[in-house]
């Protein structure tokens, strides 16, 4: 299957930042991976309107298609706008406001039900990684998250170690095929061979000089980049090795 090479622009980026966008977009009118870039929600209709050949997405949004809900706003609405994928239960969302699984799961049920692809992401801390719990952390997470109709259209899964994040730290080889080859057997198992084509990202730290490496490793469908992903330099260096 096609990578798919995500960047998640976090809460950064103003009006200049969408020529960066133009360059990624320009870059990516012949190549054989797709790329989405998820910029703040005030960017979203303009990134949507001067792009052609990248996906636009969201990082975050209500379960609720709409009501008294103040500075919330809806899969609905970001669809509106032009988003094609929403981010839901980054790390930093769990940490910062407190998003439990259950929410997660209610967000991702949301995007589905709007219409576009729900990136899911889950991923272990590093207190969870040494008392070697990964496997069973990333278990509880797909269980109670994931919707239960899961396809390649509607879901992507992402698999980001919380201690990978932004820290430069990137885990070996081998942790990364061993989670990729975990998350996939439960995608299988749980939703059928319908399954073996949903897309499932490597997060934490990715960057040019190590994105072809981890790219050649067994179910790894992609990445979902963070800091990289904010200089239209740095993310084609990725981009380059998706494709």
């Amino acid at each position: 299957m096609s990578k798919l090479v995500a960047g998640n622009w976090k809460m950064f980026g103003d009006q200049n930042m969408l020529s960066e966008i133009k360059v990624i977009d320009q870059y990516c009118h012949k190549i054989d991976c797709e790329v989405a870039i998820c910029p703040p929600f005030q960017l979203i209709l303009s990134a949507h309107q001067q792009t052609k050949n990248i996906k636009i997405g969201a990082q975050n949004c209500h379960i609720n298609a709409n009501g008294p809900h103040t500075g919330e706003v809806s899969a609905e609405m970001l669809i509106d706008v032009g988003a094609e994928l929403i981010l839901v239960g980054h790390s930093e969302r769990r940490q910062d406001n407190n998003e439990t699984n259950k929410i997660i799961k209610q967000k991702a049920e949301a995007v589905q039900r709007a219409g576009a692809t729900a990136v899911v992401c889950i991923g272990e801390t590093l207190e969870e990684r040494k008392a070697d719990r990964t496997l069973q952390v990333l278990q509880e997470q797909m269980l109670n998250c994931l919707p239960k109709n899961v396809n390649p259209k509607n879901t992507v899964v992402a698999y980001e170690p919380v201690w990978a994040i932004g820290t430069g730290l990137v885990p070996e080889i081998d942790q990364i095929r061993s989670a990729h080859s975990f998350i996939r057997g439960f995608l299988a198992s749980t939703f059928g061979a319908e399954a073996h084509n949903v897309k499932i990202l490597y997060g934490g730290s990715v960057k040019g000089s190590n994105a072809r490496e981890i790219f050649s490793i067994s179910n790894v469908n992609g990445a979902l980049v963070g800091g990289a992903s904010l200089k239209s330099s740095d993310f084609i260096e990725i981009i380059k090795a998706a494709s």
